[in-house]
C-alpha cells in the first residue's frame, strides 16, 4: 500500500496525487512511489491521459527535502537521483500517454522538476516558482538542461544563478508553464485538457507522443548524467554542507570555499 500517493482512474484520466505533508519535500519513498505510479498508468489501458497533482491546498512540492538532503553524501544523493531523475525520465519517456501537471500551489527546485517533467503544465495564478538550489549549496541539476532550451540561456541563466523565485505569471510568459488560472480551477483545468485529450485515438496518440519524445530528446540524458555528476562532487564539499546546515539553522551561512 502506498503512503504518499494516490493513484485513480477517473473518466479516462489516471491522477496521481501527492500527499505527504506538510509540503510533499521530495524523499526516496515519494520519489519511488510517484515513479511506480507512472509504471502504473503506463500499462494502465483504462487511462489515456495521466495528472500529477498535490492533495495539499497551496503546495505543489517544495522540492527535495532538505532535513534528508543534510544527512546525505554524494553516493546517497545519487541513489535519490537514479530514481527521482533517471527513473522517472524513462518512465514518462515511454509513457505512450500525454502527462499534465496540475500545479496548485508553490513549487521549489525539484518540486518545479516534477511539474516540467511533464508534457504541460497548468498553474495557479497564486503559486510561485523557482530554484533556489544555489542558496543551499546545490545544483538544479536537471534546470541546467532543461530551463535554456525552454526560456534561453540568458534568462535561464538569471533564474538559475540567482534562485529568485517568481510567479507562475512569469514562468509562462518564459514558456515554462501553458496556462495560468486561479488556483481553485486549476484541476478543473487540468481534467478539461486530459479528458479532451483521452478522447483521441490510444494509437495515434502513442505513437504522437512516441515521435514527439525521440524529436526532443536530442542529448538530454547525456547533458543530465553530466550535470548530476557535478552536483554529487558539489554534495561531498563542505561548502554545500555548510549551505544545508544554515538552512536548516535559520542562520547565515561562512563559506570557505572548500
Amino acid at each position: 500500500m502506498k503512503e504518499f500517493v494516490r493513484y485513480e482512474v477517473i473518466e479516462g484520466v489516471a491522477e496521481i496525487t501527492m500527499d505527504r505533508g506538510p509540503v510533499n519535500a521530495i524523499n526516496m519513498q515519494l520519489a519511488r512511489e510517484v515513479v511506480d505510479a507512472y509504471h502504473r498508468a503506463r500499462q494502465d489501458d483504462s487511462a489515456r491521459a495521466v495528472i500529477l497533482k498535490s492533495a495539499l491546498p497551496t503546495v505543489f512540492s517544495a522540492g527535495v527535502d532538505l532535513k534528508i538532503a543534510l544527512e546525505f553524501n554524494g553516493q546517497a544523493l545519487r541513489r535519490l537521483i537514479e530514481v527521482f531523475y533517471y527513473e522517472m525520465h524513462e518512465a514518462l519517456y515511454r509513457m505512450g500517454k500525454p502527462v499534465i501537471a496540475a500545479v496548485n500551489g508553490h513549487a521549489r527546485a525539484a518540486g518545479v522538476t516534477w511539474a516540467v517533467s511533464c508534457d504541460m503544465v497548468i498553474a495557479a495564478e497564486e503559486a510561485e516558482m523557482g530554484y533556489p538550489e544555489i542558496n543551499v549549496g546545490l545544483l538544479p541539476a536537471m534546470h541546467l538542461v532543461h530551463l535554456p532550451r525552454q526560456a534561453g540561456r540568458h534568462r535561464a541563466a538569471h533564474l538559475l544563478f540567482t534562485g529568485d523565485i517568481v510567479s507562475a505569471e512569469e514562468m509562462m510568459h518564459l514558456g515554462v508553464v501553458n496556462e495560468v488560472v486561479p488556483r481553485e480551477r486549476v484541476l478543473e483545468r487540468a481534467r478539461a485538457l486530459a479528458r479532451r485529450l483521452a478522447q483521441k485515438s490510444p494509437l495515434a496518440m502513442r505513437m504522437l507522443r512516441d515521435a514527439f519524445m525521440r524529436a526532443n530528446d536530442l542529448d538530454y540524458r547525456r547533458s543530465m548524467e553530466s550535470v548530476v555528476e557535478t552536483m554529487c562532487l558539489l554534495k561531498e564539499s563542505e561548502d554545500s554542507r555548510e549551505a544545508l546546515r544554515a538552512f536548516v539553522e535559520k542562520r547565515e551561512p561562512v563559506f570557505l570555499g572548500i
